[in-house]
């Protein structure tokens, strides 16, 4: 266990980049799935036809490989953005196409005859997603939420496929550095990625339970 407490700081330091990129990728995938929920629903035919064709091939597509193309893509039209930058926009966009599918199913949910009553005293569709469907759509769609919320927790391991010096990142360079504790090193980053997953579940369930009891 040596080479897990005498560099405690640098893999606190790693577990925090990758706690940062979880939140701000969360923050952004929420509004963007939010988003192409909304365009999965519309009744504008091309609108409906963009978001099935980007929950379609984002999903479809291995992270990895997302990650890889923006790294590398983006700077070939002229934007040119740090490794960090590049595994937050990848890990947004994958996970957005997950959310909004999460909240199309809430939006399914909700009873017709409540839009119905909505457009019948003049309220405009963005204005009935926006008041009525979505914040009960989004009561029930905690549990799938969290599932996707919990993948992508585990999925910022991924970018160290593009360099981002976060946890895993950091747990291969111990590794190689300390060949005989391999599987002390092992353990002590899967314990710290157990802990963080199940508080992240065990926040997802709290919430779940308050939205249950304000209904």
């Amino acid at each position: 266990m040596e080479a897990v407490t005498q560099n405690a700081d640098v893999i606190a330091s790693a577990f925090w980049l990758t706690i940062k990129l979880f939140l701000f990728a969360g923050a952004g995938a929420l509004v963007l799935g939010v988003l192409i929920a909304a365009m999965r629903v519309s009744p504008i035919a091309p609108l409906r036809a963009l978001g099935a064709t980007y929950v379609r091939l984002v999903r479809n597509t291995p992270l990895t490989l997302v990650l890889l193309g923006i790294n590398y893509g983006l700077p070939e039209i002229g934007y040119v953005i740090d490794f960090y930058a590049a595994a937050l926009v990848g890990l947004t966009a994958y996970t957005a196409s997950f959310v909004g599918e999460a909240v199309r199913s809430g939006i399914g949910a909700v009873p017709v005859g409540q839009a119905e009553a909505a457009r019948s005293i003049g309220m405009t569709f963005g204005q009935t997603l926006r008041l009525v469907v979505l914040p009960q759509a989004l009561r029930t769609v905690i549990p799938p939420l969290s599932s996707v919320y919990i993948a992508l927790l585990k999925n910022t391991s991924v970018a160290s496929a593009i360099g981002v010096p976060q946890a895993m990142q950091q747990m291969s360079t111990l590794a190689n550095a300390n060949g005989d504790q391999v599987l002390a090193i092992l353990a002590a980053f899967a314990l710290v990625y157990a802990a963080l997953a199940l508080t992240l579940s065990g926040l997802f369930q709290l919430v779940e339970r308050r939205l249950a009891v304000a209904r």
